[in-house]
């Protein structure tokens, strides 16, 4: 077996043992890190605060500004801690809410992405954005 069919195997490997947003977001582990709570659960409404200010503080902005960066990589720490919550708390029916909120949070960001350079939709999506986290973060409160 030559070293080109051996590519998709490492890169699977790594994928797989990293988690794919840290790798390519790094900055996430760091925001989760900053928000770790007592309980995965307390690490997600604590990020879910953090991204709320950095939408507000993006808005009015162009491109990728230091608020829009770090809105990015809380987004992405946010939907990398969602599955790290205790399975006790998975088990509520509340939960599957929490991650349908979350599929929308990534329709909207990627949306917010398109965007990122013409104002009025990005102030716009970034007030859907924070619409959507509010609501997350009051079904994850709901868990408790």
């Amino acid at each position: 077996m030559g070293w080109k069919a051996l590519l998709p195997i490492a890169a699977l490997l790594v994928l797989s043992t990293t988690g794919c947003s840290y790798l390519f977001y790094p900055h996430a582990k760091e925001f989760t890190s900053k928000a770790k709570g007592a309980t995965g659960l307390e690490t997600v409404i604590n990020l879910t605060n953090m991204a709320e200010a950095s939408a507000v503080s993006a808005k009015g902005g162009k491109g990728v500004d230091q608020s829009f960066d770090d809105l990015h990589n809380q987004f992405h720490a946010i939907s990398d801690s969602i599955c790290c919550i205790e399975k006790s708390v998975r088990e509520q029916p509340a939960y599957a809410l929490a991650v349908t909120h979350n599929k929308e949070l990534k329709a909207i960001f990627k949306r917010l992405w398109k965007f990122k350079d013409d104002q009025p939709q990005r102030d716009q999506h970034l007030d859907l954005f924070v619409s959507e986290l509010t609501e997350l973060r009051e079904t994850l409160q709901s868990l408790r």
